[in-house]
């Protein structure tokens, strides 16, 4: 039986979510070995050992990131063209920051000779630590709200700037972020690597992940007691067309907790993640790499969730007419669309799970500086 536009709708938020956590559980390694490079990279041997750790997973990673995008565009028209268009420059940053992750890998062995590889080396960790930087300051943004709204004939109005969106909570989300992704960095090199290396980077990703944990917290009483949240308090007719100028929104501090107050359970999600951060750095500290790895993972997927469920219904709320904030009951395609893409996706992702699964399957194990220069023509 097919299902009904309202739980077509829910379904794509889940799926939206779960490209996110893909994203960030699978890029967020190699963008957070990226940003270690000049840090626990202490020779161009070491430097080589990280990059060729995630080398063979990096624009595989970046398949999340492209059909989290995608899907977004799809699904959320409305949601896609106010991100672009209030997040503009901050979007274009990213897009230029992230050209340099493929350009340095394939150009940083070309030449034998210390500036130029320095020079790529530092391509690559922009590349790496900026997106994460701006990613975690939009969901900051997001959070506080945009200040967008639409006027009669539903055109845009958007009313910012890239100095508006660095604010201090948004740079406190962004400064989670960027650790989220070097602590995950910091785990995968404790799996992938031997000796000095892994040492150095698991006495960094311990410190990293308790400060991730403390951000963390930190965040959520932040969200609770200074910053204002959104709450619906008018009927949204979920299974009808897309009136996303017809509701009521209320503003009122604490409003970004109702969902707990409804359904406690949901308490475990936020302690979840703290606890997952607390794991990973008394894992690396006792030398358990794979718990480590996969406590770094569960923290990022739980700081998404958290997200998500404090937002919800919400996916971009409006601080110039919170009437017109963008929920994900009216923001969304068509009915059929949904339908179609919800097809699509049962075919693809779980071959491009599979796939994903295999690669890491045949490329397991450690590399250390013996392997590299015994392959030295072959390797970045």
């Amino acid at each position: 039986m097919m299902m009904d536009y309202e739980t077509l709708r829910f379904v794509w938020w889940v799926l939206i979510g779960v490209l996110l956590i893909g994203f960030a559980v699978t890029d967020g390694f190699d963008m957070g070995v990226g940003t270690l490079l000049k840090v626990v990279g202490r020779n161009d041997l070491e430097r080589r050992v990280m990059i060729n750790s995630m080398a063979p997973h990096w624009d595989g990673n970046q398949v999340w990131l492209v059909t989290a995008g995608g899907a977004l565009f799809a699904a959320w028209p409305p949601v896609y063209a106010t991100a672009f268009n209030g997040f503009y420059f901050a979007l274009m940053l990213t897009l230029f920051a992230l050209f340099l992750r493929p350009l340095a890998f394939d150009y940083r062995s070309k030449l034998d000779n210390p500036t130029w590889r320095s020079r790529w080396d530092w391509g690559l960790t922009i590349g790496s630590a900026v997106p994460a930087l701006i990613f975690g300051v939009a969901f900051g943004n997001l959070l506080q709200g945009v200040p967008f709204q639409f006027d009669d004939y539903l055109r845009l109005e958007y009313q910012g700037g890239l100095l508006g969106l660095l604010n201090p909570f948004a740079l406190l989300a962004g400064l989670l972020s960027l650790l989220m992704f070097v602590t995950h960095g910091a785990a995968w090199l404790q799996l992938k690597t031997e000796g000095e290396l892994r040492r150095r980077s698991a006495a960094i990703g311990s410190l990293t992940a308790l400060v991730c944990a403390a951000l963390f917290v930190l965040g959520g009483v932040w969200l609770l007691w200074g910053i204002d949240g959104y709450q619906v308090t008018s009927v949204i007719d979920t299974q009808g067309y897309n009136d996303t100028t017809g509701k009521i929104v209320a503003v009122s501090a604490g409003s970004w907790m109702t969902n707990y107050s409804r359904f406690p359970l949901l308490w475990l999600l936020p302690i979840l993640g703290v606890l997952g951060f607390v794991l990973c750095a008394l894992t690396m500290k006792l030398g358990r790499h794979a718990l480590a790895f996969t406590s770094s993972a569960v923290a990022m997927a739980m700081v998404v969730v958290t997200t998500g469920v404090t937002m919800f219904p919400f996916v971009m709320p409006s601080t110039l007419n919170p009437n017109h904030s963008l929920t994900m009951w009216d923001a969304t395609a068509s009915e059929l669309t949904l339908k179609i893409m919800f097809v699509v996706v049962c075919i693809f992702v779980p071959l491009i799970l599979l796939y994903t699964a295999w690669s890491y399957w045949v490329m397991r194990g450690r590399l250390n500086e013996q392997f590299i220069r015994d392959n030295d023509k072959a390797l970045y």
